[in-house]
């Protein structure tokens, strides 16, 4: 049974699976791992249904819940379920219905990346965290020069913030890792770092973020899981779950907040000029 009481609001909830997550065997680290990343799953979800997202018998699932603090899954749904907002999409099954028009049809596929894109987009109003973007937003837009870096699948989001902050004549500087070029010097004490990363995470971002926060430099965090390999480093960290087709996932959701965060900074900077 759980050594302290359930947490008392999503925020605590949160805070506790980041502090039990780093000495959790295995299998009970997968059920941390697919709840940090689905967490808009839980009120909707039976407790079978989360222990096969997390590759577990149900068993360690309820384990999982005590461990946090919960009588059981229930409890931990009851938390879920009180902050939940009706409306949201039942991922499995739209995609289902999707699957069930003609296979091979370049109409359909395209109809299963929209619902995945849309569904994606639509639960980053349960994933991020109001009081994180703002305080996010505040730390790039105190920052002299926006440092961004987003390698493999998060290149284009990282590329495109970068652009949005050149056409609004934003301090910024991509960083690429183009011909193994090393640009960490260039971050500098009143800048700030913006990270763009998701499992299984870019080891050069991640030796950037690290570097950046052994300076006490501000570090803004766009990534999957709370308590992923960038949660020691303490960034701000904005949480993002993109719904996935087959082998492929696109990052809608991603570039919507990032442009979101963009043009938030972009205003607020213009208005202190």
């Amino acid at each position: 049974m759980a050594n302290f009481s359930p947490p008392a609001n999503v925020k605590a909830f949160e805070e506790r699976l980041l502090e039990v997550s780093e000495n959790l065997p295995k299998r009970l680290r997968q059920c941390a791992d697919y709840v940090a990343a689905n967490k808009d799953r839980i009120a909707v979800s039976t407790v079978a249904e989360m222990a096969e997202g997390a590759g577990v018998q149900p068993s360690a699932f309820m384990r999982f819940c005590q461990i946090l603090g919960f009588s059981g899954f229930s409890e931990m749904q009851r938390l879920f379920r009180e902050t939940y907002v009706g409306g949201w999409p039942d991922y499995s099954t739209r995609l289902l219905h999707l699957r069930e028009k003609p296979e091979g049809s370049p109409s359909a596929l395209l109809g299963e990346f929209v619902e995945a894109g849309r569904a994606s987009i639509e639960s980053l109003l349960s994933t991020v965290d109001p009081v994180a973007l703002n305080e996010g937003a505040n730390l790039l837009v105190a920052a002299g020069m926006i440092h961004i870096i987003g390698l493999g699948r998060s290149f284009s989001v990282a590329t495109y913030v970068a652009y949005l902050f050149e056409k609004m004549e934003v301090p910024a500087v991509l960083h690429t890792s183009l011909g193994k070029l090393d640009n960490r010097h260039a971050i500098r004490e009143g800048d700030a770092l913006l990270a763009f990363t998701f499992a299984p995470y870019s080891a050069p971002t991640l030796e950037l973020v690290e570097d950046v926060a052994a300076r006490k430099i501000p570090i803004v965090a766009v990534t999957d899981s709370a308590i992923g390999p960038l949660a020691k480093f303490r960034p701000t960290t904005l949480l993002v779950s993109e719904i996935d087709f087959g082998a492929f996932r696109s990052p809608a959701a991603t570039l919507c907040l990032a442009t979101a965060l963009a043009v938030i900074v972009g205003t607020a900077k213009s208005q202190r000029a």
